[in-house]
């Protein structure tokens, strides 16, 4: 128990550490870009008025005060960490007065419900199938699932989003194609909010589900083959042990292994993948944010966005780390 408690503390200082340069990153990346945050919110405030030049200039002035962005790099960068420590990045450009992290938080829980169904769906279905391919390479049924999995899994996300959005948007209307629930149905915790939500939310996880799923069947399946070849399985079967406790104590664990490590490193994808799936279907998460973000040059709206993706990604990596030495014995705390 020791040795685990003190794997936990380095995987955690690790954690640490890639929540730090990956903020960092997201800092500089946003304020070492030639968009100027103050003049596209010039931009937007004079498009549709004929501000007198005065006028203009004194906006400038309060904008650039009010961001601190003439100020040095370094004390900016101090300035970004403090708030940030305070839960406060301040105003978003887009949406003023409303604080960036308000918009954030807004947002997260669509992103975060649609990556958790899709992520879940890919891993189980996919793994599960997999397996199952794998122990059993006679079965017709299941090669034809290998050969949908292979025309599936390199297909882009957004192409497939595209087709989705075509067929059941006009060929065939019977699935909404914008949006996160009706505008006619009112927020909160009922069922027909609920309903709503989880109808919008079908062809965006589609999207995701019919793309992951052919990786995670392909490779669950090309590990259970080369383990139903170890000797242990063989005196298994030979033992007269029940073939669900062969596949499932034997086949199934030692291949999953690998499999949760590859969870954790395509995490980040996933969450890419997500900020194009939400864009086609107008999907009101942290993706659509973010894009509406960089294209209004709204950089306190970006350092939140970015802040809280890199913090999810990593902790949900952190998590699925600790979860080997649970799952497989050889894997050592030390």
């Amino acid at each position: 128990m020791q040795g685990y408690l003190w794997f936990i503390g380095k995987r955690a200082l690790q954690l640490l550490a890639v929540i730090f340069f990956g903020v960092s990153a997201t800092f500089l990346v946003t304020h070492l870009s030639p968009i100027s945050p103050v003049e596209a919110a010039l931009g937007r405030m004079t498009a549709r008025s004929n501000s007198a030049p005065e006028a203009v200039q004194a906006m400038r002035e309060a904008l650039t005060a009010m961001y601190g962005v003439d100020q040095p790099i370094l004390q900016q960068y101090g300035s970004f960490w403090v708030r940030l420590m305070h839960g406060d990045l301040g105003p978003s450009m887009i949406a003023f007065p409303t604080p960036a992290m308000t918009l954030v938080m807004r947002a997260l829980p669509w992103t975060v419900g649609l990556l958790t169904v899709s992520i879940l769906i890919n891993f189980l279905v996919g793994n599960l199938l997999g397996a199952l391919a794998g122990y059993n390479q006679n079965s017709r049924l299941l090669k034809g699932f290998g050969v949908i999995a292979m025309g599936l899994q390199p297909i882009p996300q957004y192409i497939v989003a595209f087709v989705l959005l075509i067929i059941f948007g006009f060929l065939w209307p019977v699935l909404p194609i914008s949006g996160g629930f009706s505008m006619d149905v009112t927020t909160g915790w009922t069922w027909q909010f609920a309903g709503s939500v989880i109808v919008h939310s079908i062809l965006p996880a589609a999207s995701l589900v019919l793309v992951g799923f052919g990786g995670w069947f392909l490779g669950m399946r090309a590990l259970v083959s080369n383990v139903v070849t170890e000797d242990y399985v063989t005196y298994a079967e030979l033992a007269g042990v029940q073939r669900s406790t062969i596949v499932g104590g034997y086949v199934v664990r030692n291949a999953l292994v690998p499999q949760l490590t590859a969870l954790a490193m395509t995490l980040g994808g996933v969450f890419s993948g997500t900020v194009i799936v939400e864009q086609v279907f107008n999907y009101p998460g942290l993706g659509s944010l973010l894009i509406d973000a960089v294209g209004g040059g709204d950089f306190s709206l970006v350092l939140a966005v970015g802040t809280v993706s890199v913090t999810a990604v990593a902790v949900a990596i952190f998590i699925i780390d600790l979860l080997h030495p649970l799952l497989d014995p050889r894997v050592r705390a030390e």
